[in-house]
Formats: structure tokens, sequence, C-alpha cells
């Protein structure tokens, strides 16, 4: 099977954007931000996207994947977008967004339902998974996806598409993925003050997924995991679905936090140290390489030094702690299956010894995985750190087989601002939300 499970034809979207073909994503990290600008190109395998513009500077306003300046953060977007816009040669109305993991979370449901008629039809289906969404209510919490995991016929038969089949009862399986309401209230206010439509809102590991992991790695499992500047989220996937979402406060600036203080050099001298001398793997001329270590302002301008095994030694703990977080989490949840791989993707994968560490600590292999799907990508923006923005991009363009499709877009120019909803999607799912603003 293949993506066909998370990817709909794309015959047929929501919210489709106001220039054809041209859709733009917008990923908020704690780092920077980055837009991607893509046009679809069709080809023999379907439509495929071309990155045709790119912005991306350091990040400002966020912290751990949240804004916490809404002015600050409003003009990082503005400049972001206009910078991609300008190289794209096309002005964009509407961007999808990524949220981090850390605030969202996933929850498996199960809902059966007698067939009035013997043969299952798209009716029938259609009605369960709207049944299902209706019900699942979490209060101060918003559905972010609603992903139909698997089909069971009379109890028995597991099934990926039950249309046409003869059956007295037809259940579903779904993963729902929500989010608390408040981040996403920012959120909405601070893209309608840079004058953009929000098209939809993705949760950062599964759009990495999207991007990161191959056919068969989806199919057969994958457990992804996404390590960025403040936050490291995993998504787990099985039988061609997202199965679980989790998420570990700490991150890459950790590291280089944790560098900082061991070495007592300015927070800028550690990263560039971690980026070239910093590994998690030991070697046995670690203790004969000196590195130099500007001391921290204000103690003169002599150059202090350290051996390298120092540096390891700093940066193998923190990296330890993350992926154990991740595992114990991921345990918990039952959803941890020992034939998967494990897929590191995000800025600090990049850190030399972090798959090897991951392997070790998680039981099972690992790689480092880069954005695949997309033509026209720089060499600049084609690694780890650009797997999100990249995932969102490929669902927009191939269509999301999703029965809940990401938020409503704003509504402007009325005092009291409604979220629209397209016919497919309950507008109960949102109208807690809608009625607050």
């Amino acid at each position: 099977m293949s993506l066909l499970r998370l990817f709909g034809s794309g015959e047929s979207k929501p919210n489709m954007p106001s220039r054809p073909g041209v859709c733009a994503a917008l990923d908020l990290g704690s780092s920077k931000t980055v837009c991607f600008i893509s046009k679809a190109e069709q080809t023999a395998e379907g439509p495929r996207p071309r990155i045709i513009g790119v912005g991306h500077q350091s990040a400002r306003g966020m912290k751990g994947g949240v804004i916490v300046d809404l002015d600050l953060a409003r003009k990082n977007i503005q400049e972001t977008v206009q910078r991609a816009e300008k190289m794209a040669g096309v002005a964009v109305s509407q961007v999808s967004v990524a949220l981090t993991a850390a605030r969202t979370r996933g929850e498996g449901v199960t809902l059966e339902s007698a067939i009035a008629r013997s043969e299952i039809t798209e009716r029938d289906m259609r009605r369960l998974q709207d049944a299902a969404i209706a019900e699942f209510q979490r209060p101060d919490e918003v559905i972010l996806h609603a992903i139909v995991v698997s089909w069971v016929v009379d109890g028995r038969d597991e099934v990926s598409d039950p249309r046409g089949m003869y059956g007295r009862k037809l259940a579903v399986n779904m993963h729902i993925v929500t989010a608390p309401v408040g981040p996403l209230r920012n959120l909405l206010n601070c893209i309608e003050g840079c004058h953009l439509d929000l098209r939809t809102v993705v949760a950062a590991p599964y759009a990495a997924g999207l991007s990161a992991l191959s056919d068969d790695e989806i199919e057969l499992g994958a457990t992804l995991i996404d390590m960025g500047a403040e936050t490291t989220s995993a998504a787990v996937f099985a039988n061609g679905s997202l199965a679980r979402l989790s998420a570990a406060p700490v991150g890459g600036r950790h590291v280089t936090s944790d560098l900082a203080r061991g070495l007592q050099t300015p927070i800028a001298s550690a990263e560039r140290i971690k980026i070239l001398y910093g590994s998690a793997l030991e070697s046995p001329s670690d203790d004969r390489q000196m590195i130099e270590v500007p001391p921290v302002t204000g103690e003169g301008d002599r150059m202090n030094s350290a051996p390298r095994s120092m540096l390891n030694s700093i940066i193998r703990p923190r990296l330890e702690e993350t992926f154990e977080l991740l595992r114990d989490r991921l345990d918990i949840s039952g959803r941890l299956d020992q034939n998967h791989r494990v897929v590191l993707t995000g800025a600090a994968a990049q850190l030399p010894g972090a798959k090897e560490l991951a392997a070790r600590i998680f039981g099972r292999p690992a790689r480092l995985a880069i954005p695949h799907g997309l033509s026209g990508l720089g060499d600049a923006v084609s690694g780890p750190g650009f797997s999100v923005v990249s995932g969102i991009i490929l669902r927009e363009t191939r269509g999301a087989a999703e029965a809940f499709y990401g938020p409503p877009k704003l509504q402007a120019g009325r005092p009291r601002r409604r979220l629209q909803t397209s016919p497919s999607r309950p507008a109960t799912v949102w109208r807690w939300l809608a009625e607050s603003f």
C-alpha cells in the first residue's frame, strides 16, 4: 500500500487556494521561520509540487513553538512571506501552518453503526466518520486531524476500503489529533494581522513524516522523530496511517545551553563549537584533540581550551535524555513496535552520532531523513530542518485523505469574526472557537 492512505487523489479539496495550483506553507519554529511557496506540476504519477519561492530567517516572538509576542511574530511572518513572494513572483492570500506536537495530542476513536442496506456505500462511510467526529468533544480543544486508520465489517474483517462490500455492521477506527484553543486563537490572530487567511493547521511531526518517510516505512511502520530547537516530537506511523503523536520539551537549543554552561563560553560560541566539533559518539582521539573556547564576555581576551571529550560528554547525556523521554512516552501508549525503524529529521538531528544514539536507545535501526517528493529545492533548504514545511506542501498539493481537513479560514470584514466550514465538515467541531471570537 502507498501514501494513498494518507493522501487522497487531489481531485477535490476544501478551501482551495485563491490561485489554482499555488500554495504557501509556514513553519513557525523556535529558531527559524520558514515559508515555502509551491506550484503544482502534473506528472504521470499525479501532481508534484515545485518550490518557486522560499523565505526563511531567525524566529522572533516564538518560544517552544508557541507565540509569546504577537507583534514580533506578526512582523516576522510578514517579512518571511514577503521574501518568498518576491522570489516566486506571486502574492499569496492563504497559508498553511505547522503546530508543534507539544501543543497537540492524539487519541484513537472507534464507532460502529448498523447498515441500512447490506451493501456498504460511500454515504454510509461518510456518515459514520462525521458521527465519530461530532461525538469526539473535548473541553477547550479543537480537532486538527481526523484520520481513518481502518474499517471493520461485521466485527471481523479489517479493511482499508469497504465500499461495495456486504455486511450488517460497519465500524471505523480513527486517530483524532486535537490542540488547545488558546494557541490556535493566538495563531489565527497573528495570521489575520498579516492580511492572510489561515488555510489549515497541521501537526508538525505529522507533516515531517509525510515528507521524510518512504511509502514502505509508512505502511510497514516507522517512528518519525523531528528534532527541533526547543522541542523534539515523534509521530508513529503504521499500516499506512498516523497512529500516535508525542513530544518532549527538549531540543538542540538545550544542548547549546549545556555547552555554554559547561565550557563557560557565550551561547553563540557554544552553538558554533557544537556545529563544528560536537558529536554524541566517543573517539579514541577525543582526549588529545583540544578545542579553543572563547571566554564569557568580561573575562578578558585570553582564549581558553578544552578537550573534545569534554564537549562530547556534555552533548551525549542531553541527547540520551531526549530519546529516553520519547521512548518512555511511546511505550506508555502501547504503540512502540520493535519492528518499526526510527527515522530522524529536523535541524538538530544532523549532530554527528544522533542516529547511532537513537538506534541504541530505541533498540531499532535508525536513519537520518531529508524531504523528498518536491522539486525546485535549493541545497540550502533541502536538509532535515525543512521537513515540516515540505510535508505541509505535499499534503496541500496531493490532498489529505482525512475526514477532517484542518481549520476553516477566517471570514474578514465583520466586527464579529466567524469561522467558515466546508459542507463536508461538522460545524459543531469549531462552534465554540468561532463563538469565542
